[in-house]
């Protein structure tokens, strides 16, 4: 986009400030807020110096100056804002040297694809997110030195038809969610409305729906987009979904798993890779796949388990990873079976022949978890990594001795980290992830979330010990 056409949006709609936004190795977007009538040709071209000393793993203090580089496609009109913003994500660039900031995930996604061109295995690659999400009617919790709880209020809750006052019925079992009309289905017109400002941000939105657990599980699907889009609308959606819920009073959480006994939420991914405008994983073999789709899925599974310190980014995120709730616990890939990591959908044109990755979740950073599948498929081209014979049966009904031939995704955070380190040197090829990032990430998610979960007593722990 060039930058008249910034210009001429700020002219058009009449904008009073300009909102800067990033997102941060961890997957929070940030952002600061400038006057409208300081943006012009050269802060567009050249960017915008800010302090990151106070963003996590960041820049230390004495070292703190960066530049938020904007990436002007991703304008967009917030329909969130009382006075007329427009916002504009971006990614980071060292000062004093141009070059790209090695923490920032916008930055290393756009090294991955310069590393791709450079072996000549594609000049573009795509990704088709989908993110699941819970949108409830309140949230309490706690954790102190003598208690610690949590508790979710939703009128569509299974467990809500003993509530007080007036009980209309119509409550969604668990597991029962998938596509029920209303009443049950009491948050189609927000959903709605979510996806109308999506529209206004400038994404596609192709299909909303209640999904499968019951309060309030939903999803809304968007088009698939290049590794900085699709990363962007991971963003943006979160952002509308979030705030279109708490002008409603309401809640929106992309938390894996909010609710014990029913299943959490996910963002199957699907991508592809393109060379002079062809898709490169369309072809005459497996479910109409090239050798190099199939590669590419070999890479996947064989780095699978490192991958997830990235796409199951959470703590929380091991608690959907689990056998019964649908959600994938093995490394396989098969046609068609939802109960396989990695699925090759149906598609009747070569156009849209990919792979979906199911394991990841919204708990990360969209860009790494993009990145890192990336990374991992072209180390399965480059290297040529059989995935081995497809599994089409389903993973969750094979016997225990056949089970225990097909490779499991990581239990915990920590395993995740832990084959992270073990295995990282497809990720530092081409310098596009850095040991100094991967090792302030994995430092920073042991200090902040491994090491104090592991200190705190859980609830469940009172019911099953206090009296032994």
């Amino acid at each position: 986009m060039p930058v008249e056409t910034v210009l001429q949006m700020i002219k058009e709609h009449d904008i009073e400030f300009v909102d800067m936004q990033f997102g941060d190795m961890f997957g929070t977007l940030h952002h600061f807020t400038m006057p409208a009538s300081l943006v012009d040709d050269d802060l567009l071209e050249e960017g915008v110096p800010f302090d990151g000393s106070s963003i996590r793993a960041w820049k230390s203090i004495d070292q703190s100056d960066m530049v938020l580089k904007p990436h002007l496609e991703s304008a967009y009109v917030d329909p969130y804002r009382e006075h007329r913003s427009l916002a504009i994500l971006g990614h980071i660039i060292e000062p004093r040297t141009g070059q790209l900031y090695d923490r920032c995930p916008r930055s290393i996604a756009q090294k991955a694809i310069e590393y791709m061109k450079s072996l000549g295995i594609g000049d573009a690659a795509f990704f088709g997110p989908e993110p699941e999400f819970f949108i409830f009617d309140g949230v309490r919790f706690a954790s102190q030195p003598n208690a610690s709880f949590y508790e979710i209020a939703s009128e569509e809750g299974a467990w809500a038809t003993g509530d007080e006052g007036i009980n209309l019925g119509h409550k969604i079992p668990h597991k029962g969610g998938y596509f029920p009309v209303s009443p049950a289905d009491t948050l189609a017109d927000i959903r709605n409305e979510i996806a109308l400002h999506m529209a206004r941000m400038g994404m596609h939105v192709e299909v909303h729906h209640h999904e499968v657990a019951t309060a309030g599980q939903s999803e809304i699907g968007i088009k698939f987009g290049d590794i900085y889009t699709a990363g962007d609308n991971v963003h943006k959606l979160k952002y509308a979904v979030k705030n279109t819920a708490y002008q409603h009073g309401k809640t929106a959480t992309f938390m894996p798993k909010p609710l014990f006994g029913d299943n959490g939420s996910g963002m199957h991914v699907h991508t592809s890779i393109w060379k002079d405008g062809e898709n490169i994983f369309a072809g005459d073999g497996y479910s109409k796949l090239s050798q190099e789709a199939l590669y590419a899925i070999g890479g996947i599974l064989k780095h699978g388990r490192s991958i997830q310190a990235f796409t199951n980014a959470s703590a929380n995120s091991y608690r959907r990873l689990v056998p019964g709730y649908e959600a994938p616990v093995n490394l396989a890939y098969s046609a068609t079976n939802r109960s396989a990591s990695v699925r090759i959908p149906y598609s009747p044109n070569a156009k849209g022949r990919r792979i979906e990755f199911r394991c990841p979740d919204s708990s990360g950073n969209p860009h790494l978890g993009f990145a890192a599948m990336l990374m991992a498929m072209i180390d399965g081209i480059k290297n040529q990594v059989s995935p081995g014979d497809p599994m089409d049966k389903n993973i969750y009904d094979l016997p225990p001795e056949e089970l225990a031939q097909i490779p499991s995704t990581c239990r915990t955070l920590e395993e995740s980290l832990d084959e992270l380190e073990a295995d990282k040197e497809w990720l530092t090829a081409g310098d596009v992830f850095s040991d100094e990032m991967i090792d302030a990430y994995v430092d920073h998610k042991r200090e902040e979330e491994v090491e104090p979960l592991k200190l705190r007593p859980n609830p469940y722990e009172f019911e099953i010990y206090y009296s032994c």
